[in-house]
């Protein structure tokens, strides 16, 4: 009885309240027919609640997310299967998809004219301006008998899961230098530093390949010279962000280190679309190779409690190599930090986030300045406010210049 009751709708509770009070009057004022017209009142939510307890949905449910990695701001869809093979007609069924706050609204279906074997596919679209993990499902099934007296629900199915990674800005070419490990001719041109010279050679053998011949060495040497294939150039780029807490200013989307996390994932697709084996680092010295594991890393990055750039990526692999730094406020320690990562990289560079600007309390003296402890010692680097372009400081880092001497 508890569960009938608890099923009831809104009208079917009305129709249990009026049929109680029409017995109770009949009862009072002596009327044997009302009493039976109060009886048939309450009777019929309860028979409707008992029919719809009997009916068993449990059909299968299958989700696919395309795409499988999302860009904020961008919509993915999603392909919703639900099946069943019990032999029984169900009429018409009445679904929801469970879906979080920041992924809009209800996805909800009505599925009609089902049978005895029935299978349907439904699609729907998602947004999210916001980045993280989200878990879509699972399916709620509503059955409502034909008087709109009961309704009951039934969780089904599982749950998938659903990336959204950090808005990517377009960022344009801009000439760098350091990075390379390695030899051979294989090499982005956009970023390359030297000249064709520079390609490691040896003598021609009988059977090489005329198309490997060198010609500019060839005419220095009086031989005929051929490109080695043995050591290919690989350029390696490292992306460290530093998401400390005490760094940044502000709350939520709004904050400094949400922009930050922008900068990072955008200078991370840049560097890869232009050929560099790229690698995210972070405060806490957590690395993600590749620019699609670097977004998915970002997708769920929170900030840091530390109070030291961790530099425990910064080895072997990473020296001779580009370090793009997205850094907030300085803190105690950083400079020494700073130093050994600029004297062990072939090339560093740094977007420093003015991140007073996020502040209402504090006085900014304006992103030169919050950039002038890099370019003091021989960083390439530019200031970034909250209302300034990203895709312009990148092109500024371009041409501007270098205290100490010039990028090699």
């Amino acid at each position: 009885m508890r569960r009938a009751l608890s099923s009831l709708t809104l009208r079917g509770r009305a129709f249990v309240a009026a049929g109680a009070t029409a017995v109770v009057c009949a009862v009072l004022f002596g009327q044997p027919a009302l009493t039976r017209v109060g009886i048939l009142v309450v009777t019929l939510p309860l028979l409707a609640s008992f029919v719809v307890g009997r009916r068993r949905h449990d059909p299968t449910v299958s989700r696919t997310v395309w795409p499988r990695l999302l860009r904020a701001g961008e919509t993915a869809r999603i392909d919703l299967t639900i099946a069943s093979d019990r032999r029984r007609s169900d009429g018409a069924l009445l679904v929801e998809d469970s879906l979080p706050y920041a992924l809009g609204g209800r996805a909800r279906f009505v599925l009609q004219g089902l049978g005895s074997t029935w299978e349907r596919t439904v699609s729907y679209p998602v947004r999210s301006d916001i980045r993280g993990r989200y878990v879509i499902g699972p399916l709620v099934a509503r059955m409502v008998d034909p008087f709109g007296l009961v309704e009951q629900r039934r969780t089904i199915g599982g749950t998938v899961q659903l990336t959204v990674t950090p808005r990517v800005i377009a960022l344009p070419a801009i000439p760098l230098s350091g990075g390379w490990q390695g030899a051979g001719e294989h090499r982005p041109q956009a970023f390359a530093a030297g000249s064709a010279e520079d390609v490691s050679v040896r003598e021609y053998r009988r059977g090489d390949d005329l198309r490997r011949v060198h010609w500019r060495s060839s005419a220095r040497m009086g031989d005929l010279m051929v490109r080695r294939e043995e050591q290919p150039w690989e350029a390696h780029a490292t992306v460290l962000l530093d998401n400390r807490h005490l760094a940044h200013r502000g709350q939520g989307p709004a904050s400094s280190l949400e922009s930050a996390i922008i900068a990072a994932a955008s200078v991370a697709v840049h560097l890869e679309r232009h050929g560099y084996a790229v690698r995210l680092a972070t405060a806490d010295g957590g690395a993600a190779e590749g620019a699609e594991a670097a977004l998915e890393e970002l997708a769920t990055l929170t900030q840091s409690h530390r109070s030291r750039l961790d530099l425990s990526w910064s080895g072997e692999s990473a020296r001779g190599g580009v370090v793009v730094a997205v850094l907030g406020g300085f803190l105690d320690g950083d400079t020494a930090a700073l130093r050994r990562i600029r004297h062990d990289a072939g090339a560093a560079i740094a977007l420093v986030l003015d991140v007073d600007q996020w502040s209402p309390t504090r006085v900014s003296p304006g992103p030169a300045a919050a950039a002038a402890p890099l370019l003091s010692m021989s960083w390439r680097a530019a200031g970034l406010g909250p209302r300034d372009q990203l895709d312009a400081a990148w092109r500024d880092l371009g041409r501007s210049p270098v205290r100490g001497g010039t990028l090699r």
